[in-house]
């Protein structure tokens, strides 16, 4: 079983994808932790973001590990011996990941990575083109959406919770940057796949939602 979970910024992929993978005794890769990490090194090496050839030596070059985390259940990762879990959600990363991964070089590279990853068997991946590029072939496509306003108070609640204070308005006049940014890329841009079952999660809470898609995976999937 191959499980392809897409969607914008802050729509729920990571948590969904990853209980569903806990649920269904499944792999899980967050595909969007690589473009993190590689953003991470990149600016901890002093590179630009703008710069396709630099960054596609940093990622050539850093060494980079995600595994299963037994304690969370999700990806547990590692970027040159240093578990960056947690750094790579930092504010700074979030304000340049989505320039990193619109370059095709780089793109190229790290979905090599993660198809290779995708061939070894079963798993669920979340990301913005796991069911049109990485996992076109993936049993069942889910694309998760939600209004701006939910995925900012979503974003807020989570910097708050790594000790930062950002304003709600400007998270959401980022979040709509970033999708404007993530849809209109040359490069694998954000879309739903045509064989994709649309998810608003919205008004949902986390296992309101992960229940929803489980029911679509047992048979009862219709758009919702």
């Amino acid at each position: 079983m191959k499980i392809a979970i897409d969607g914008p910024a802050g729509a729920g992929k990571s948590t969904i994808a990853r209980l569903l993978a806990q649920r269904l005794g499944l792999r899980y890769l967050d595909t969007g932790a690589m473009y993190r990490a590689l953003t991470l090194a990149a600016l901890r090496r002093g590179v630009s973001c703008a710069d396709e050839e630099a960054l596609l030596r940093v990622a050539t070059s850093m060494d980079l590990e995600i595994v299963f985390d037994p304690e969370t259940k999700g990806n547990l990762v590692r970027l040159d011996g240093q578990d960056v879990t947690a750094l790579i959600r930092e504010p700074e990363v979030n304000a340049n990941v989505s320039l990193v991964s619109s370059h095709k070089k780089v793109r190229d590279f790290i979905v090599a990575l993660q198809k290779e990853i995708a061939r070894q068997g079963c798993i669920v991946m979340d990301g913005r083109d796991i069911g049109t590029v990485i996992m076109p072939d993936a049993q069942w496509k889910i694309f998760l959406q939600a209004s701006v306003e939910e995925r900012a108070r979503r974003r807020q609640r989570e910097l708050q919770r790594s000790g930062h204070a950002v304003d709600l308005q400007e998270l959401a006049e980022q979040i709509r940057q970033r999708d404007h940014f993530d849809s209109t890329r040359a490069v694998s841009p954000l879309r739903k796949a045509e064989d994709a079952i649309e998810v608003d999660t919205t008004s949902l809470n986390v296992e309101q939602v992960v229940e929803r898609v489980l029911s679509i995976i047992k048979g009862a999937g219709e758009d919702v």
